[in-house]
């Protein structure tokens, strides 16, 4: 229970038997607070049971209203943890057991006769809830399944592995297929082209003669004819003086 609701439980001028339920292992805060802004810091001092008509006897820990003056220290279990010097001093009993149980009370010593407030709370402790721990057949199958569920997933990232790489060199394969495909192409149209070119020389030689052939024969028989006749027209001139020889050309 948080110490704000703890105190508002208790009015200032104290009352008996509040009851505080706690669990065991866990801190609890038995409220306790006075008016010091009309009495100004008290002696306070607390106990295990009910508080006597005067004094205080075994107790627990204990406050001049600034500072405490009795137990509390860091070995102790009894802690004075709220504001002091604002009235509260609720005692804190640490990780509770159910030995802690019973009755606590707050004595607040006011100046003058029978004026003490005294404030009494009942603590009940229960034990706190037990955590099961699964059994060795329940681990072991848990591991079984977890152990099962592992070599499963192993097994489909190394098959979805040998899918990745067989798709891989299947695609690698397709690659240079076409790329040997395309080299055969680009050689075959090559050699077609050197094939061409080649026969179209062959033909342009093979032409050339037959087309100046006739041209050269043509022109050699007009040559013999003009000298044929400059002959004849040379003889028919010179055959009036001398009756000389003249050598026929062929």
């Amino acid at each position: 229970m948080k110490l704000s609701l703890l105190l508002a439980l208790l009015s200032v001028s104290g009352g008996s038997g509040l009851r505080v339920p706690s669990v065991s292992g866990q801190d609890v805060t038995l409220p306790c607070t006075y008016d010091i802004k009309t009495y100004g810091p008290l002696a306070v001092c607390w106990i295990r049971g009910d508080i006597p008509n005067s004094g205080c006897s075994k107790q627990l820990t204990a406050s001049d209203g600034r500072q405490v003056v009795f137990g509390g220290g860091a070995s102790s279990r009894y802690q004075l943890l709220g504001r002091l010097l604002d009235g509260d001093v609720s005692l804190t009993v640490l990780k509770v057991s159910e030995l802690d149980a019973g009755r606590y009370g707050c004595r607040v010593e006011i100046p003058g006769w029978f004026n003490d407030e005294k404030h009494h709370i009942d603590l009940t402790v229960e034990r706190a809830p037990e955590t099961t721990t699964p059994s060795h057949t329940e681990t072991a199958s848990e591991q079984t399944h977890t152990h099962t569920a592992a070599d499963l997933m192993s097994s489909q990232i190394l098959q979805t592995n040998s899918s990745f790489s067989a798709e891989q060199a299947g695609g690698s394969s397709v690659f240079l297929l076409c790329v040997v495909l395309g080299m055969l192409a680009v050689l075959t149209l090559v050699a077609a082209v050197l094939v061409l070119a080649s026969q179209q020389r062959r033909l342009s030689n093979n032409s050339e003669p037959r087309v100046l052939g006739p041209v050269a024969s043509e022109l050699q028989l007009q040559s013999r004819s003009l000298a044929l006749e400059n002959i004849y027209q040379v003889d028919e001139d010179g055959g009036r003086g001398d009756g000389g020889e003249y050598e026929v050309l062929p």
